[in-house]
């Protein structure tokens, strides 16, 4: 067997394997003997077939089968011997004259290779990073809901402006009939409010939708339609109402205070405001840590610049889904795709020079961290170490959910790369400005 490579360019070659008969003929004959010892065919004692009939009847599918299997055991070698960083798969070139009849074949693949190329982490100021604090209007916001949650609901006999409403919307033309609650205070504009304001239990009340609520999301829960149906509504509801209540808010006293933190930490609403505020902070600063890991990526994909053996990926692309793409729907794919080829390049990269890598001990622990965090939430505190253990073994054992895992923890390492080795403009705002900052 013979293998050499030409390299056409930078980011493509051609891998030629020649094999000839000595290279697989020894196990043909092997595999041929054992098919006649194990052969029944009438008229014949088993293991006393001729030779000729078995080569006749197996020989040429045994011999294809063995050259097929030695050419991607040697192809595969090779590509690890040479320490080639290639890109999708290699192809096969197809030639129209190729015989199996023959005693020596020649196999060609392209090879699309990955390019070379640095990376810069040294400009600064060049990516903003946002520190989002929790203003006082937010925290004094959240310290009245929590006195309504905690609060004393009562049923009142009308309706007045801070009241919350139950009943059934109804439009026959759409065929909505919806029970829903709401404030009356949510309603947009005082001519809706005033609509309702005064109404009593059982009286029905006319809405149009359009513009009924600040957030057409707040409409469509409430009535129960679509999410590509609700922007634009612009319809008539009937609203019969069933109760109307009020909620007389929770006074701020220890009694409170207590059910909200029960190892006593808070005993004041100085620092009932500063556990909002802390516990705010570090949602947001989640949220933060997101953005930016999103603003690092755009950054490295939009400065680094390297060059992809395009024609190359498309054709691969054409060929590696289990529907054959057309040449149209393929370059289609590349350019959706290419973006996010560049930053796996940029991310193995910058792994790879800083010796960044998990291993699978870190991925456990991970794993137990985020259990931890969802068992918290159903009030679970102090879950056993063994129970974390078994429920991370089974996660990982699910082939998506721990890629999904590691994924995660590769973006926490990189993040905490990121933020150690790039000096960042920094600028500090609320979660309101945040939002329309990043999100406009």
């Amino acid at each position: 067997m013979n293998i050499t490579r030409e390299n056409v360019d930078a980011l493509n070659a051609v891998v030629k394997i020649d094999i000839v008969a000595e290279d697989y003929q020894a196990k043909v004959s092997t595999l041929l003997e054992d098919y006649r010892k194990k052969a029944n065919i009438p008229g014949f004692r088993k293991g006393h077939v001729p030779m000729g009939m078995i080569k006749k009847q197996y020989g040429k599918s045994i011999m294809i089968d063995e050259v097929n299997k030695l050419l991607q055991s040697s192809l595969n070698k090779y590509l690890g011997d040479e320490k080639l960083d290639i890109l999708g798969n290699p192809l096969p070139r197809m030639k129209e004259d190729f015989n199996w009849d023959a005693d020596t074949f020649t196999f060609e693949f392209e090879l699309g290779l990955a390019p070379k190329f640095e990376i810069d982490l040294s400009e600064e100021n060049k990516i903003q990073k946002y520190s989002i604090v929790a203003t006082d209007e937010l925290i004094n916001e959240e310290v009245k809901n929590i006195q309504i949650r905690y609060g004393k609901v009562n049923e009142i006999e009308e309706a007045i402006a801070d009241a919350n409403v139950k009943g059934v919307f109804v439009n026959e033309e759409k065929e909505i009939n919806k029970e829903g609650t709401f404030n009356i205070n949510e309603l947009k504009g005082e001519e809706n409010q005033a609509k309702i304001v005064g109404a009593k239990v059982g009286d029905v009340i006319e809405f149009g939708t359009k513009g009924l609520f600040e957030d057409d999301h707040r409409l469509q829960h409430l009535l129960g339609v679509s999410h590509d149906e609700i922007h634009g509504l612009d319809i008539t509801v009937a609203f019969t109402i069933e109760t109307i209540t009020k909620t007389d808010q929770a006074d701020l006293d220890q009694e409170l205070f207590d059910k909200l933190f029960a190892d006593g930490s808070v005993t004041s609403v100085t620092e009932l405001k500063e556990k909002i505020k802390e516990d705010a902070e570090k949602q947001f600063s989640q949220q933060g840590d997101q953005q930016l890991l999103n603003a690092v990526t755009e950054y490295l994909v939009e400065n680094t610049k390297f060059d992809l053996p395009a024609d190359f990926l498309k054709k691969w692309l054409a060929t590696a889904g289990e529907k054959p793409l057309t040449a149209e729907e393929a370059t289609a794919e590349y350019e959706k795709s290419e973006k996010g080829l560049r930053y796996q390049l940029i991310e193995g990269k910058i792994m790879t020079d800083n010796n960044i890598k998990i291993d699978y001990k870190e991925l456990v622990d991970y794993a137990k961290g985020f259990i931890r965090s969802q068992m918290a939430q159903f009030g679970n505190l102090n879950p056993e170490e063994k129970e974390l253990e078994d429920i991370a073994g089974r996660i990982l054992q699910n082939q998506e959910e721990a890629q999904k895992l590691q994924a995660q923890l590769i973006s926490h390492k990189l993040l905490a790369f990121f933020k150690e080795k790039i000096t960042f403009k920094t600028k500090e705002v609320s979660y309101e400005d945040f939002i329309k900052e990043v999100y406009k």
